[in-house]
Order: C-alpha cells, then structure tokens, then sequence
C-alpha cells in the first residue's frame, strides 16, 4: 500500500506546472487582455489567441475536452476559414509568434496556465516550414518552451491566432 502511494504522489507531481521564483515571468497575465469569450490578446503585439487548443471547448475559464493531434496540413487546412467568439480571420502562428507564449520560468507546462489552461505539456505546430527540408515544419514545445523541426506527416496539437482588426 506504501508503495501505491508513492507512486501515486510522484505521479501526481510529475505531472504538474512547475515554476522557478528566481527566473523573471516572460508571459505573465498582465499581457494580455483576457476576454470570456475564450481569447486572449496580447498588448504588445496586438495578436489575439484561443486560449484553448484546437478541438477543447472553453467554458468557465477553462478549456475542457480533448485537443485534436493534426499533420501539419491538416492544422493549415482547419484554421483556413475557422470561426471563433464570432470572428474570422484566424490561423496557424508562425514561430517568433507561437514563441512569445511561452512561459520561461515554468516547465510542464511551459505557459501562462491563468490565460492558457489546460495546455498540454507537448509540441503545438507553428506555420513555419523548414527552409532546408520541405518536409518539416517548426513546432513549439510547451512541456520546456524549446522549438524543434518535426516532421510535417506526424500528428501535434495546435492553438490558433488572429490579428487584431
């Protein structure tokens, strides 16, 4: 029973936000300008976000349901001619976009989970396709705010943005 316990308690930490108070916010809520429509717009560069990924539903400041894993297409695909809180307009963000979510002092998830919950602590596509080998694209990962190549084929998960009108 000792070690169900244990094992329970380890499993339960691993899988929460942890965040160091010696490293400066670098997407504190302060930000961005939360709406309860489900968005989020950022004061600084004027993009508004979902505040939940593809396929969850936002509902009493939280994103419930699961998200959708996309191929690449399929994340531009969606996002051409999506509606969201009774706007168009939306799309897939590019990298240097998609990068100024993220958190730098917290891990798993790497995110402002007060404007962003229920991120999940994996790779979300970017728009930005590699310039070397047209078959990858870049991904941010929201389990340690990195960025990678990922292979265009695979399925990742996706948040959507707009520019404000």
């Amino acid at each position: 029973m000792k070690k169900l316990l244990i094992l329970t308690l380890l499993s339960l930490n691993a899988s929460a936000q942890t965040c160091l108070d010696s490293v400066s916010e670098t997407a504190n809520a302060e930000q961005f300008v939360v709406d309860t429509d489900g968005t989020a717009t950022h004061t600084e560069s004027g993009l508004m976000w979902m505040r939940c990924s593809l396929g969850q539903t936002f509902s009493s400041d939280s994103c419930i349901g699961e998200a959708d894993e996309l191929n690449w297409q399929q994340a531009l695909d969606d996002a051409h001619g999506y509606t969201f809180a009774g706007l168009s307009g939306w799309r897939v963000p590019n990298l240097k976009e998609l990068a100024t979510l993220t958190e730098r002092a917290c891990v798993r998830p790497a995110i402002n989970e007060t404007v962003f919950p229920n991120t999940l602590s994996d790779d979300y596509w970017s728009s930005t396709p590699s310039v070397t080998d047209a078959s990858r694209a870049w991904v941010v990962a929201f389990f340690n705010s990195s960025n990678a190549l990922k292979e265009k084929r695979l399925f990742v998960y996706t948040r959507l943005v707009r520019t404000v009108d």
